[in-house]
């Protein structure tokens, strides 16, 4: 049987696929993927559905060695250091590991979240039609907790299919919202102050909120408001002011006032948004924010045209030995042999 053992991994790091809908009204959070996009990209790579499940690798280095066969894999998302064997791996690009071969990940640079796709999908017991892990609830499969080194994946033999790459757009900017539900809630100063201010994620975030550091937002009336329902990124505003992202294992309802909700265009962004990294939001309409999903669902859909074979060329150095590559011969004090006339 071949399978794929988690040799070392660190925190945050667990089985995520597109989420489990359907049951939020029971309190049931979606879960899911961070950054969706990373995910299907990973999963394009190897020619799953680009929602399977696939391991989604927190800001920290991991291991991941084949057993039994070769294992087909796909790294998209956060870049970061990788290789097989002392060879680089790329980020958004397909590797197969040979039986024995140990995939070695550093620390991610630029981003949060790497995701490990392997050929086949992950073998799992569906929770609500997901495997994503809520470790809170306990739930999602194989493993319905962070992953540990000595977990193992019983997976796919690797197809033989060659290496592959897959090109995406590198949006920046400011993270955009839509202003409310509960914007009234705070007054023009303080929403300027939201718009206007730079804001870094705190160490102490999570899958389930990004807490944000910035100049704290007073509230006009309170900060309890009747519970009513969050999204993924519903930003809610507690009595110390400051702010907090309800991320992918969110509740999914909520008693303080949000002042904005990030779109969906731009959450994965906003996941991948390192600790400590100054950004900005700013504020379209509603209009805008569903034209920009509509360009964003375009985008995923696109995304298995956007894969292509890597094309390497092997280096001979016999070849290179034997080769005329400084061409034909000539003298500096002699003119005739490098202008190819006779002086007069």
């Amino acid at each position: 049987m071949t399978t794929l053992v988690v040799s070392s991994i660190g925190p945050a790091s667990s089985v995520q696929d597109g989420g489990r809908f359907g049951a939020q009204r029971y309190g049931l959070t979606p879960s899911g993927a961070m950054d969706k996009l990373s995910l299907a990209a990973a999963n394009s790579l190897v020619g799953n559905e680009l929602m399977a499940a696939a391991i989604e690798i927190g800001p920290f280095g991991a291991t991941f060695t084949a057993k039994g066969g070769a294992v087909r894999l796909a790294l998209a998302g956060a870049p970061r250091p990788a290789d097989v064997a002392k060879r680089a791996v790329e980020i958004n690009t397909s590797v197969t590991l040979a039986d024995g071969e140990m995939l070695t990940l550093g620390f991610a640079r630029g981003g949060s979240f790497s995701y490990l796709a392997i050929e086949g999908g992950i073998a799992g017991e569906p929770m609500f039609d997901s495997l994503s892990v809520n470790a809170r609830a306990g739930l999602g499969s194989p493993y319905p907790r962070p992953l540990q080194a000595g977990d193992v994946f019983d997976v796919q033999p690797a197809s033989g299919a060659p290496d592959m790459r897959i090109d995406l757009p590198k949006p920046s900017g400011a993270i955009r919202v839509v202003m409310g539900p509960q914007d009234d809630e705070f007054s023009d100063e303080m929403k300027a102050l939201f718009l206007g201010s730079d804001w870094t994620i705190s160490a102490t975030s999570d899958r389930m909120g990004y807490r944000l550091e910035g100049p704290p937002l007073r509230h006009l009336h309170g900060h309890n408001i009747v519970s009513d329902g969050t999204v993924d990124g519903s930003i809610q505003v507690p009595g110390n002011g400051a702010p907090i992202v309800l991320m992918s294992d969110r509740g999914t309802s909520g008693g303080y006032p949000k002042i904005a909700t990030v779109i969906t265009a731009d959450f994965g962004r906003l996941a991948q948004t390192q600790a400590g990294t100054p950004f900005r939001f700013k504020a379209v309409t509603m209009a805008e924010a569903q034209a920009e999903l509509r360009r964003y669902k375009d985008l995923l859909r696109g995304l298995p045209g956007r894969v292509s074979e890597i094309v390497t060329n092997e280096f001979d150095i016999d070849a290179l030995f034997t080769a005329n590559v400084a061409g034909h011969a000539v003298s500096a004090t002699d003119v005739t042999t490098w202008l190819g006339v006779t002086p007069d």
